[in-house]
């Protein structure tokens, strides 16, 4: 049963204690409000002011899971804060480890810090949790996907439209790179796992998957540069800096080019044409 009291005092004191330049938001000069404003919230937790403001007052529907999951989220609270919060609204704690999708504080932080940059927080599995507008405008809006075509691991090999952004000089090593990354997790988490599921599916379905997994490849990584072919402004080259939470699991991709060169100059170019590019594009990744 959802703690309606408990719940309305945590969310307004974890809200006050944050404040704009935590969450990546401009403070502003003539700034009085004591942490950040429930607008500020809701649109951080992709919800409507009203909403909000309803769960806070009181008042309102029992809110689901997926409502407490953003909140948690977009309020940059701990898993055990986290998990305080979902009991407060009446559900029981989500999974921590390999299968949590809550980013952490700090790597949260982090990101919110990236606006102007492509970057994204993935799982061990390359499922994406969160992207920066100018990551979205680079390889597509990775949210859209549901199931095991969530993680790119598993597109690479079963849509052959996941491949075409890539250059085509790089796809033997990143479909070994793939299913070496597969292999690993399936030996670290177990045959009941997610990873191993992801593995019978694509074992029965994709003989190209079959054929580099009987390679029995382990230990591939990324290479210093990602080259990448955009529909809009051609090709890039992008070297990947990334930045684990061991606790979670989960993985922060920034990517930058060489100041000076022509990938720079047209990764500030889709800064500027990304908005259009995401509005009217969904099959870039």
């Amino acid at each position: 049963m959802v703690d309606r009291t408990g719940l309305a005092e945590f969310l307004r004191l974890r809200r006050e204690a944050l404040q704009p330049e935590d969450v990546g938001l401009p403070r502003g000069r003539r700034r009085r409000t004591s942490g950040l404003r429930r607008e500020e919230v809701a649109a951080l937790c992709n919800m409507s002011a009203d909403y909000y403001a309803r769960l806070e007052q009181e008042r309102g529907p029992h809110p689901s899971a997926q409502m407490i999951a953003a909140i948690a989220q977009g309020l940059h609270l701990s898993l055990d804060e986290r998990d305080h919060l979902f009991r407060l609204a009446g559900h029981g704690a989500p999974a921590r480890g390999s299968l949590s999708e809550h980013v952490s504080p700090g790597l949260a932080r982090i990101f919110d810090r990236l606006a102007d940059t492509p970057a994204e927080v993935v799982t061990e599995l390359g499922e994406t949790l969160r992207q920066t507008p100018l990551g979205i405008a680079l390889v597509g809006d990775a949210a859209r996907y549901r199931g095991p075509a969530r993680s790119l691991g598993y597109r690479w090999f079963t849509d052959p439209d996941c491949r075409a952004l890539y250059h085509s000089d790089d796809h033997d090593f990143l479909g070994r790179m793939f299913a070496s990354g597969l292999r690993e997790a399936v030996t670290r988490r177990g045959p009941g796992s997610r990873a191993a599921h992801y593995v019978d599916l694509l074992l029965a379905g994709s003989a190209q998957f079959r054929a580099v997994w009987e390679a029995h490849e382990i230990g591939l990584r990324p290479k210093e540069f990602k080259r990448y072919v955009h529909p809009v402004v051609g090709d890039l080259e992008l070297q990947c800096q990334t930045l684990l939470d061991p606790d979670q699991a989960h993985i922060l991709l920034v990517y930058t080019a060489t100041p000076g060169s022509e990938s720079y100059e047209k990764l500030q170019l889709l800064s500027v044409v990304g908005t259009q590019i995401t509005s009217t594009s969904t099959g870039l990744a």
